[in-house]
């Protein structure tokens, strides 16, 4: 099994190389099989071939039985007719990576601002508003005026059907409940079709409760009462803004996993940016990443029927936890001193520690 690396842009290799280090601790301990291949992306493939993200690179992607890609700072990308193309955008709709996975969990040891929580935003990734990959040509943007600009929202029955299955299929490993997040109140239309065919999947998951909230009442609910929700159901915008007042709530953003699939393939990548302003200099939090690597290798044991990488899985969450709960270990971003490389030691260790 063949698990792609693409290092990515400013803090992307070096958390990219403390998850590597914990992915390969638990193929030592559970006998994986699993091939690391490094390729280059972002400003580095930038330099060396001209584009952000090469053919044979995309090649590579979709012959890979799993991607862990690291952060890009795409905004100082040139233009994409200069080859500035986003790998996380062209990733998403190439290889149709329709449901993002984000779980927010609080972690013994680790100061939080909000109270206890343990859930999954299952949001769409590839309609809504979001116009750099709602289209299949053009942008979902534009401005027939220079006073003037506007925005389509794009709904389909498929999409929504195919993202509430994920969820109530993820639903039925946990707690067996969805919630679905919507403005249906105002957008009846779009948020309406959302709601119905998610109902329409409910039926097929007699075992699993259904509800609704309304976005901004989610907002609030998030902060009073997170212990309501195990698998929250919603669009590509209100999915990604939850979803980063999830991981704000229980720690930071350094905290938030975050799996990008589809039917066919699936890419580990951190909900959070590229922080160009701590780049190279060992303060980045790698728990993200790690964690998000912990749910590739969940996602390709289901694909594949395999319980050890299940049990990888696990065994990567159980040591970052374990390491979280030394305040000694907690990086910058969590008010402690332990560098990048140091904390991807020290879960790798805990990993291979608790085969011995």
């Amino acid at each position: 099994m063949r698990i792609l690396v693409l290092p990515g842009d400013c803090i992307g290799p070096e958390i990219t190389a403390a998850t590597v280090a914990c992915v390969e601790a638990a193929n030592r301990r559970f006998g994986l099989r699993i091939e690391i291949e490094r390729r280059e992306i972002g400003l580095a493939s930038l330099k060396t071939h001209g584009t952000s993200l090469p053919d044979e690179v995309f090649a590579a992607c979709r012959a890979a039985d799993g991607i862990i890609l690291g952060p890009v700072h795409n905004y100082s990308y040139p233009p994409k007719e200069q080859g500035g193309l986003n790998p996380s955008k062209e990733l998403r709709i190439r290889l149709d990576l329709f449901a993002n996975m984000r779980p927010a969990k609080t972690f013994k040891g680790v100061p939080c601002v909000g109270r206890p929580m343990d859930l999954v935003i299952a949001r769409e990734n590839t309609q809504g508003f979001y116009a750099d990959r709602n289209m299949h040509m053009g942008m979902g943007e534009f401005m027939p005026s220079p006073d003037v600009a506007l925005s389509i929202r794009n709904f389909t029955a498929e999409g929504c059907r195919r993202i509430s299955r994920v969820a109530f299929e993820a639903a039925m490993r946990r707690n067996r409940h969805v919630t679905i997040v919507t403005k249906a109140n105002v957008l009846k239309l779009t948020e309406g079709l959302f709601k119905r065919v998610a109902g329409e999947v409910a039926k097929e998951f007699p075992e699993v409760a259904f509800d609704e909230v309304i976005v901004d009442a989610m907002a609030a609910l998030l902060v009073r009462v997170p212990s309501r929700f195990d698998v929250v159901l919603t669009s590509n915008m209100f999915g990604d803004i939850l979803s980063d007042e999830a991981a704000e709530l229980t720690g930071g953003l350094g905290l938030g996993g975050s799996l990008n699939c589809g039917d066919e393939f699936g890419v580990a990548q951190a909900a959070h940016g590229s922080a160009p302003d701590i780049a190279g200099q060992d303060k980045a939090n790698p728990t993200a990443l790690i964690l998000s690597a912990a749910m590739l290798l969940d996602w390709l044991g289901g694909r594949k029927k395999r319980d050890d990488l299940a049990a990888a899985a696990a065994a990567i969450r159980a040591a970052v936890e374990a390491t979280l709960a030394d305040p000694r270990n907690h990086t910058v971003d969590l008010g402690g001193k332990r560098g990048t490389r140091a904390f991807g030691e020290a879960v790798a260790g805990a990993i291979l520690a608790r085969a011995a």
